[in-house]
């Protein structure tokens, strides 16, 4: 009864318009006030135990990296790369937005910067170069959503917090699932700019090559810095977010020198801005589960589910579909913040292993970052292509096929997730 109450309270909030963090925390609050006995002291107790967590310091750190980033050139030279590497083949600026996204997300850990950075530069030079602008659209939004499941990602950290899984071991699973989502995202472009006779650019010389490398090898040193220390255990991955922050900084001001001085200010401010939005999410949403647990009402789903029988295959499956249920109308981070305290226990009751129920959570997220109404690569793509949601969700079709199809593959085998960090030693 208790749990019908907290969703029916939660979902009505919801559809009023109220934003999720705010809809959170008046359900906690009405619920603990009107229809428990809980002593109001160990819900602030809980409130400040809850968000003292060491791996919170990383999502601000990563959000300003991120933020250096895209607006310090480091977008432009690996798009020039990624051009002189594979421009030469079917739809060959395409499947350089391909890499340069795959690239991008690996240094910046967000979606939508990666679709911000890599777009605002892609999309007008494919669509000068003859591509049709849904392609372009639809190559990106969601070439864009491997910035969250390629290392470092900030919806990874935020299941970390939720459900006290390692932080470096989620960040090594979401390796190699990365790279193949890439190259299948990749192979889905090639195929339609093949069957298309889209444009293909004139094959770089390797000097071409070379110097598109050097002029890049600053940006994608950051990913060596973070992976790297991580995995050899120079520091935490919350140590790396703080050395990716100030790395980022150094190259984007005085390295490239694409970002004065006087710009640090606006990014930082920006920077600010955007981790209280999320850090307040995440206190909500610590509030959210303490009720939960405190009514008992993960234990109870698990249990329910156990009782009935519910084989792995079967709870994996009602589990993908919940999640992209979800995700027609929250965004990632408030999914993962509500959905992992109810899910990830009866994951464990089932005998799944939580890195890999991570990364299958982070799959669902990206699928739904690029559909409808709440895709949020959708509308930063919007912005850029000057399209409709309806129009981009059409034209997004071929690439959500792929990424469904894949998801499919992660959720039912296990070893693509867990093989890398099984082998390094992390778990």
């Amino acid at each position: 009864m208790s749990a019908a109450i907290i969703f029916g309270l939660l979902l009505v909030l919801m559809l009023t318009g109220m934003p999720i963090s705010i809809s959170l925390g008046l359900t906690v609050l009405t619920f603990l006030f009107t229809m428990t006995e809980v002593p109001i002291q160990s819900v602030a107790l809980k409130l400040f135990t809850g968000i003292e967590k060491f791996e919170i310091m990383a999502i601000p750190f990563f959000i300003l990296a991120g933020n250096f980033l895209t607006h310090g050139g480091v977008a432009r030279r690996m798009i020039n790369f990624a051009s002189a590497m594979v421009g030469h083949w079917h739809g060959g600026l395409a499947l350089a937005g391909v890499m340069a996204c795959a690239l991008f997300a690996a240094v910046s850990g967000s979606s939508p910067a990666t679709v911000v950075a890599i777009g605002s530069i892609i999309l007008p030079a494919m669509v000068k170069q003859g591509f049709p602008r849904k392609f372009g659209a639809g190559v990106i939004t969601t070439s864009g959503a491997l910035g969250i499941l390629i290392p470092p990602s900030l919806v990874m950290v935020m299941y970390a917090v939720a459900t006290n899984t390692s932080v470096g071991a989620l960040f090594m699973a979401g390796v190699i699932p990365g790279l193949v989502l890439a190259f299948l995202l990749g192979l889905t472009t090639w195929f339609i700019a093949k069957k298309n006779n889209y444009p293909r650019l004139p094959k770089a010389s390797l000097k071409e090559r070379v110097r598109t490398f050097r002029e890049a090898i600053w940006g994608l040193m950051l990913i060596v810095i973070v992976i790297g220390g991580i995995y050899t255990g120079v520091f935490t991955p919350t140590e790396a977010a703080a050395m990716s922050a100030v790395y980022a900084f150094f190259i984007a001001v005085f390295v490239y020198k694409d970002m004065p001085l006087k710009g640090v200010t606006k990014i930082l401010l920006s920077s600010a801005s955007m981790s209280a939005m999320l850090l307040y999410i995440i206190t909500n949403a610590v509030l959210f589960s303490f009720v939960l647990a405190n009514e008992n009402i993960p234990q109870a789903i698990a249990d329910w589910i156990v009782a009935n029988q519910f084989g792995v295959i079967a709870f994996l499956l009602v589990t993908n579909l919940l999640l992209l249920a979800a995700g027609n109308f929250m965004e990632p981070s408030s999914i993962v913040l509500i959905m992992a305290p109810i899910l990830f226990p009866v994951a464990m009751k089932l005998g799944i292993d939580p890195v890999h129920f991570g990364i299958m959570m982070v799959v669902n997220m990206e699928v739904g970052m690029c559909h409808p109404p709440v895709g949020l690569n959708l509308y930063v793509a919007s912005g850029i292509t000057k399209m409709g949601i309806t129009e981009l969700t059409v034209a997004v079709m071929p690439w959500l096929l792929t990424m469904l199809g894949f998801l499919v593959a992660v959720t039912y085998w296990p070893d693509l997730s867990i093989w890398l960090p099984k082998v390094l030693g992390i778990m």
